[in-house]
């Protein structure tokens, strides 16, 4: 027989980690997209909106990062949680906007120094 308590339960949980996946992912995104328009930004030497860009970059990844903390928090090395491969991905985003974060600000910096 079917619990339909603990099924309810388990949609809720799956439920709540895919909305807060998709936050993570949301969050990542928005950082590298900042990140890139700052870049723009300052190949057209307007580096003050540069900079703003990356200030806002860093708090959306900030947000994902945060985000990203809870998850390793609630699984606390158990391996509590389902990996999915929607969280493989959230994981893979964040990490690839952190490394574009890091060298669009390498990058800005050089542009800055020539202009």
């Amino acid at each position: 027989m079917f619990d339909l308590d603990n099924i309810a339960e388990a949609d809720r949980a799956a439920d709540e980690l895919e909305e807060v996946v998709m936050g993570l992912i949301i969050n990542s995104g928005s950082a590298r997209s900042q990140a890139y328009a700052a870049l723009k930004k300052a190949k057209a030497g307007d580096f003050v909106a540069a900079q703003e860009l990356m200030a806002q970059s860093k708090i959306a990844l900030n947000e994902a990062h945060r985000v990203q903390t809870q998850l390793i928090e609630s699984d606390q090395g158990q391996g509590k949680m389902k990996v999915s491969l929607v969280l493989v991905h959230a994981q893979d985003h964040l990490m690839t906007s952190m490394l574009a974060r890091e060298l669009i600000a390498e990058i800005i910096e050089l542009h800055e120094k020539m202009h």
